[in-house]
């Protein structure tokens, strides 16, 4: 054996101590907060770039939906990176029983007050069922409002195969498209709400959607109420991120309704919504306390009162 020099063999030693303490790549990733979507330090508006950089580091992010400038605020400041201003909306704020009669006026205008209560977070702004189904160029139109009255910083559609001629137009014109696939609720009156991609028939459908509005040029792809073991392969398959909704925690983002991940949605929720808080019960406490001191005549008191 080749005895090495004193000082090259004490050199290789500290290398070798070095690296035995070194923490593996993946540990160093929740502290790389310069460049993470959550907990990143810029403080500039996300991109579409920084989501596909994302996807190359292995980076999970959280994305949720707002629908006003107050609520979008406090995602803003706890470190949310994307918000979606859904055409939940219809469900959660505007009181339709689904999704379907939501305007391009609506959705303008809901968009508009979430970029002003944000500073860092990209806003996803829907386009709502009949803006779009039409072809490219009423595609075009409607998510030319979005971009310009409203300051959304991308559009997201439904639909795979079907939408990508939308797509490819959208995003030769320099709107970024985020798509969206699996259980598509603005069809909800043709497919209802089920579970998507079950059986192979299905699930090799699921992928080729997957895929065309990849090569269409999107971004990213929801996957909703998808089989886990189906998107964690449709993730596999593709370069751009997916993001999932009922879909497993093989995805490399997740999104949930705010409503319902606060507990503010009454009535039952779908099994894959995590509720991290009961809103629902703080605010009807809170006014019962209100209503409460009103009639028992506690309030206002004297510091409540101007003179």
């Amino acid at each position: 054996m080749t005895q090495l020099p004193a000082a090259q063999k004490q050199a290789e030693q500290a290398e070798q101590a070095t690296q035995s303490t070194q923490p593996a790549p993946s540990a160093l990733k929740p502290s790389d907060g310069g460049k993470a979507l959550y907990g990143g330090k810029s403080t500039r508006r996300i991109t579409v770039r920084d989501i596909a950089a994302a996807k190359e580091r292995g980076e999970k992010w959280p994305m949720l939906t707002a629908y006003d400038a107050m609520t979008a605020s406090v995602f803003d400041e706890a470190g949310i990176p994307v918000m979606l201003v859904g055409d939940s909306a219809g469900n959660c704020h505007l009181g339709y029983e689904t999704t379907v009669p939501v305007t391009l006026d609506e959705m303008t205008m809901l968009s508009a007050a979430v970029v002003r209560g944000t500073k860092r977070a990209l806003i996803v702004a829907d386009l709502p069922f009949g803006s779009y189904q039409e072809g490219p160029v009423q595609a075009l139109r409607s998510a030319t409002r979005l971009i310009k009255e409203a300051g959304a910083g991308a559009v997201k559609l439904e639909g795979g195969e079907r939408s990508h001629r939308q797509i490819e137009l959208l995003v030769e014109s320099g709107i970024p498209v985020m798509a969206h696939i699996g259980l598509t609720p603005q069809s909800v009156n043709s497919m209802g709400y089920r579970v998507q991609g079950r059986g192979e028939e299905a699930a090799a459908q699921l992928l080729r959607d997957a895929k065309a509005v990849q090569d269409a040029g999107a971004f990213a792809v929801v996957l909703e109420l998808v089989p886990a073991e189906l998107a964690a392969e449709v993730t596999r398959a593709l370069h751009i991120p997916t993001v999932g909704i009922g879909a497993g925690p093989g995805t490399d983002a997740q999104v949930l309704v705010w409503t319902d991940m606060l507990g503010l949605t009454s009535g039952r929720v779908p099994k894959f919504v995590k509720k991290y808080a009961d809103l629902r019960e703080v605010m009807a406490g809170a006014a019962r306390s209100f209503a409460e001191d009103v009639v028992g005549g506690t309030f206002p008191l004297e510091e409540h009162s101007v003179h």
